[in-house]
């Protein structure tokens, strides 16, 4: 049987390179809104889980520790087939990024709070004395200082963020992965179709995996 690098398995994949382009590009888009998803989630949870309040305190709690204790394949399934029985109808794209996006919205959330325990109390007891509430004390004090801090994982979360886009082909939900399984499926040339694809994830994750490096060293330093 011919091996993963015979010339006409290539071919048959650069004749098809639309298929793997189209993937590629469903795959940054989901990417883009699922972060902005986790994003929004982890800035309101991870405030959430720093308050005084224990009623809002418990919710952080139970938000966190059940998304991080299950499997991120069971929460995209669970979307897919409950959404539906609410006469809910979105499209499997939206669904695998609403899926990723509430996962790493826990985890953001964790790092929210992280930074945001790390900036000196003084810091909100002076913000306040100076006539903020603490909503304003949070967003234009603590927030900002929090943001050095927090900065460098929340980049390595927008790693794995895009890696983990990857359960979508689960649900068929078009992505880089799913082109991929359904190419080689109808050929069987598996080892192009997964090199490639490799080597498309690395070329979105390596970069910000440097830059997440980068900005930890400065951070370090600046220390």
């Amino acid at each position: 049987m011919p091996g993963p690098f015979a010339l006409f398995k290539w071919e048959a994949l650069l004749n098809d390179k639309s298929i793997f382009l189209q993937g590629f590009l469903t795959t940054i888009l989901a990417s883009i809104l699922a972060l902005a998803l986790a994003l929004i989630l982890g800035i309101i949870f991870g405030v959430m889980g720093t308050s005084h309040n224990k009623p809002l305190k418990r919710i952080n709690k139970i938000y966190v520790a059940i998304i991080q204790n299950t499997p991120l394949v069971i929460q995209v399934f669970f979307l897919y087939n409950v959404l539906p029985h609410f006469n809910i109808m979105i499209s499997v794209f939206a669904v695998g990024a609403i899926g990723v996006g509430i996962y790493h919205g826990a985890y953001i959330a964790e790092v929210v709070r992280g930074g945001i325990e790390a900036v000196p109390k003084g810091q909100m007891e002076s913000a306040v004395s100076q006539g903020f509430t603490n909503i304003q004390a949070m967003r234009y004090v603590i927030l900002p200082q929090a943001i050095r801090i927090i900065f460098p994982p929340l980049t390595n979360q927008a790693v794995s963020l895009i890696k983990n886009t990857s359960v979508m082909a689960m649900i068929a939900g078009g992505d880089l992965m799913y082109q991929a399984d359904s190419w080689s499926s109808n050929n069987l040339y598996y080892g192009p179709a997964y090199i490639v694809t490799a080597l498309l994830y690395l070329l979105l994750c390596l970069p910000l995996a440097r830059f997440a490096r980068r900005i930890e060293n400065k951070s370090e330093v600046g220390v």
